[in-house]
């Protein structure tokens, strides 16, 4: 008896089974689809795992959005089901953890770009504005890491006292605050400069030096530091 997610193409030539593909040509090779087919595993009656994967990416719109899903809209879904939705899940989780994992305490932090690499797993699929600091102590290693606001797909309220309270009780020497654009496209807005300087007058004032702030998204990452603060 076949496990309900392993896969199973044996009604389609060799050279068109996803599973044999990636052996013979690796994961690069194979589209959305063929890569989803493997996931689903077995279709149902009436209908093929390739069939299921591809009704996946219709429904939902993109892969993004398949991996953003909800469990029960997974298990809702044509095909799918339980067993199918928890492997979903969980190969889109595991892509998460190897594209970029949080900050540990004590870790040192440099460029933008390290906090970039920590928090894109976190935040560059946010449905919603989330915005988070990071508290370093003198040698640029993170003591304390907060998401001190989320707000809606356009936007969040930050203000500057919900700020420093905590780098303060934590005795922080110097932060670096992080918020995503759901949208993906990382370009600062008006705002977020406006924000950023409040944010570093306060900081001046409480003998916190604000390092960067850093925008995230699907689309990469900018750094307010890097571009003069502009």
């Amino acid at each position: 008896m076949i496990p309900e997610f392993l896969p199973s193409s044996l009604s389609l030539p060799t050279e068109d089974r996803p599973r044999e593909r990636l052996q013979s040509m690796g994961p690069g090779a194979l589209s959305d689809t063929e890569l989803l087919t493997i996931l689903v595993g077995t279709g149902n009656a009436g209908i093929s795992a390739s069939s299921v994967a591809t009704q996946l990416l219709s429904t939902f719109g993109s892969l993004g959005a398949l991996a953003e899903a909800m469990p029960t809209e997974l298990q809702d879904a044509p095909g799918i089901g339980n067993a199918r939705a928890c492997a979903l899940q969980a190969a889109f989780e595991l892509g998460r953890r190897v594209s970029g994992s949080r900050p540990r305490r004590g870790q040192p932090l440099g460029r933008a770009s390290d906090v970039w690499t920590h928090l894109r797993a976190k935040l560059a699929h946010s449905a919603v504005e989330e915005f988070w600091v990071l508290g370093l102590d003198v040698r640029n290693r993170v003591q304390l890491e907060v998401c001190l606001a989320r707000g809606c797909l356009t936007g969040v309220e930050v203000h500057p006292r919900d700020v420093f309270r905590p780098l303060i009780r934590a005795a922080a020497a110097s932060a670096i605050f992080c918020h995503n654009h759901p949208s993906g496209d990382p370009s600062p807005s008006v705002q977020d400069i406006e924000l950023t300087e409040r944010l570093r007058q306060v900081g001046t004032l409480c003998g916190i030096t604000v390092l960067d702030h850093v925008i995230v998204g699907t689309e990469g990452f900018v750094s307010l530091a890097e571009r003069a603060w502009q």
